[in-house]
């Protein structure tokens, strides 16, 4: 029997069948000094998302395991039939690895986040049916022949020939595919003033990364003859209910990097992330990647819609807030082990996380496993590319004692991902955006692995 210890926030007991391939046993474990204390009942259920890469125990000589040498039905039987039809799915045993929406977070569904899985995922590509969402206004699924983007100026001197293509015209175009993470402003924004979720998977999960496909913005807007000289901004605008707008710097459209992008990960666009077309924005937050893209507005101005002089704002000590700080800063988080994980005896175990910068690729990431007093350079895994997660590891062999487990990354441009102190110093306590701090998982001596801040 299994519940939730109303005190704590901990599973009582772990449901069974729960102890994962790689030995990781998965709990609910949460810092009682939590701000949003009110959720710990609601986070239960996320929990059993949690998986780890580490063994519960040495590999036995073959004679010493017993299960070896009985054949199962699937080793004597004939198997299923190959499917001809449908969408393909994961196996029956990964159903607990999911997106999960954070309860209380919004005030309706359609305004909302579904975290990623990051703690269960490998390399550094995000199956799409496990990407990230957020919605202002909740997601539609568009008939691609009848969707349009127009292409115009804020006055006839800035673009020579406004246009407006179909998905087919766009289609026909020469397309690049690129890997790129895209981050919300939002992520990690909770642990801005202290520990106020328990998993990796609500810290850090408004984060993916997938291989995008599309027509680079620049041949679109050659073709259109935009005057670059005058026009140094450009205004994106969505085709659902929130008409979600955001200006993006031309400089970014002029490096090539900006994507009209309508395939993600071989296959087109979910709806979701904004099937039929979107706006890929590498190295800038999320909610500059428009989707439901219906509309691009060249100018010589910032424009100041709603969605960027009052959101997506950084508060500043001293009451002031600045705009337009949309670069993604260094920032990497250890995945495994990682809040909610239980170790299950003392051992070799790779500790293993992602890092990412919005400036470029990442150089270097150190990790600790004292709380910053010793910091060892971790291996970086092929492929490492600019403006993509990297996956990063580090042997380590845990003797049983607290353990306090921090990632810290450095991009080619010499940033050095910062620690709670420094940030706040800068940038005070009362931010919601931007949270690139170094974060810190405590492995206690039961192997209970727990979300805390170092001050």
């Amino acid at each position: 029997m299994s519940g939730v210890d109303q005190e704590s926030g901990r599973l009582l007991k772990a449901p069974e069948g729960f102890l994962s391939p790689n030995g990781i046993r998965e709990v609910m474990v949460e810092a009682k000094h939590g701000r949003r204390d009110f959720v710990r009942g609601a986070f239960a259920a996320a929990l059993t998302g949690v998986t780890g890469h580490a063994l519960a125990r040495d590999p036995v000589p073959a004679e010493g395991d017993p299960a070896i040498l009985t054949l199962p039905e699937h080793t004597t039987g004939l198997g299923q039939a190959v499917v001809t039809d449908g969408y393909g799915k994961p196996s029956k045993y990964e159903t607990n690895v999911q997106r999960r929406q954070s309860p209380g977070l919004t005030q309706t569904a359609q305004a909302s986040v579904s975290f990623a899985p990051l703690q269960s995922l490998f390399g550094i590509v995000t199956p799409s049916g496990l990407h990230f969402e957020r919605h202002h206004q909740g997601w539609w699924d568009i008939d691609p022949s009848r969707h349009r983007l127009m292409i115009n100026g804020s006055d006839d001197r800035i673009i020579r020939t406004p246009m407006v293509f179909t998905m087919d015209e766009l289609m026909r175009l020469p397309s690049v595919s690129r890997f790129h993470f895209i981050e919300c402003g939002a992520n990690t924004g909770m642990e801005w003033g202290n520990v106020a979720v328990p998993t990796c998977q609500y810290t850090h999960g408004m984060l993916s990364c997938s291989e995008f496909t599309g027509v680079p913005l620049r041949l679109i807007f050659d073709r259109c003859g935009v005057d670059y000289k005058r026009a140094r901004y450009v205004l994106a605008e969505g085709a659902d209910g929130s008409s979600m707008t955001r200006t993006v710097p031309m400089e970014l459209v002029e490096s090539g990097e900006v994507l009209l992008a309508y395939g993600q990960n071989g296959e087109m666009l979910r709806p979701e992330q904004g099937y039929p077309l979107r706006l890929v924005v590498p190295g800038v937050q999320g909610v500059s990647w428009v989707k439901y893209l219906r509309r691009l507005e060249v100018g010589d101005m910032p424009y100041a819609t709603k969605d960027e002089a009052i959101h997506y704002v950084d508060l500043m000590p001293g009451g002031q807030h600045r705009q337009y700080s949309s670069t993604q800063e260094c920032k990497s988080v250890v995945t495994t082990p990682s809040g909610g994980q239980v170790l299950l005896d003392k051992g070799y175990y790779q500790i293993s996380g992602l890092a990412w910068s919005g400036r470029g690729k990442v150089r270097q990431v150190d990790v600790t496993t004292d709380g910053g007093r010793n910091w060892r350079t971790a291996r970086l895994q092929d492929p490492v590319m600019s403006k993509c997660l990297t996956r990063f590891s580090l042997d380590w062999q845990w003797d049983g004692k607290p353990a306090i487990v921090q990632s810290r990354a450095i991009d080619d441009t010499g940033y050095v991902q910062p620690q709670y102190r420094q940030l706040r110093e800068v940038r005070g306590t009362r931010s919601i955006y931007h949270n690139n701090a170094i974060q810190s998982w405590l492995v206690q001596e039961s192997g209970e692995v727990r979300n805390v801040q170092l001050s």
